[in-house]
């Protein structure tokens, strides 16, 4: 895989593939959206329950562009691959866009069920201060203008940040909270009935190939974005 760190090659491999990833992410958003709004009122959370086939996934995917960025800055700060920094730099954007969204429909879907939009318990906290991470990472590659210091510089903070990964997830064992603990990949099988899993599944995997779609985007106009500036140097020189 290291030969694709290439700008030129990773261009070449992701051109004709991003295609199928964007139909990938189509089929199956239609498909889980399809599943999602067919299946029954849950017996306790009623038509709320629908929201988390927006929840969840978008939870999901904001924890793994974290890991993902913070894998491609340590790349970048220890091999300087050529697209490390620009790979961790192009999921920034996208992974608060989904903490968002995590944030905003958690909020609607906890208002039935707890009698609030928000509380201040571990799971909630921890996952509010993921896109504080995301805003901060944004933040310091705008306030730099120097692109090496800048990449080493947010590159820190989005490892510094991953400690708050394991926080999202072991929250609710670590501490007494509002939200429910795991009920899908758990010793002992789901607490999620069969019904709601596959149009959950079809969701987590729409929300990823949107992801890769976006992130794949992200990345080729980062390049071509370097490039058109690399050019324009050479011209005024």
């Amino acid at each position: 895989m290291l030969r694709y760190a290439n700008p030129t090659r990773f261009m070449q491999l992701s051109t004709p593939i991003l295609p199928w990833l964007g139909g990938a992410a189509l089929v199956l958003l239609a498909v889980g959206l399809t599943l999602g709004l067919s299946v029954p009122p849950d017996y306790q959370q009623g038509e709320t329950v629908r929201v988390m086939f927006l929840h969840v996934p978008a939870a999901w995917t904001a924890m793994m562009a974290y890991g993902l960025m913070a894998v491609a800055s340590l790349v970048g700060l220890v091999w300087r691959h050529p697209l490390a920094d620009s790979a961790a730099k192009a999921i920034a954007p996208l992974g608060a866009l989904f903490t968002a969204l995590g944030l905003v429909t958690g909020s609607l879907w906890g208002r039935p069920m707890w009698g609030a939009w928000w509380v201040w318990d571990g799971r909630l906290t921890s996952f509010l201060l993921l896109l504080f991470l995301y805003l901060g990472y944004i933040a310091l590659w705008n306030a730099i203008e120097d692109e090496t210091r800048a990449a080493r510089a947010a590159g820190i903070l989005a490892l510094v940040g991953a400690v708050n990964l394991p926080v999202i997830e072991f929250s609710v064992d670590w501490w007494t909270t509002l939200h429910q603990g795991e009920s899908i990949l758990r010793k002992g099988g789901p607490l999620i009935a069969s019904v709601y899993l596959w149009p959950l599944f079809a969701m987590a995997l729409g929300y990823t190939f949107l992801f890769l779609t976006l992130w794949t985007m992200r990345i080729q106009t980062e390049i071509l974005t370097r490039r058109a500036r690399s050019l324009m140097l050479a011209g005024e020189l």
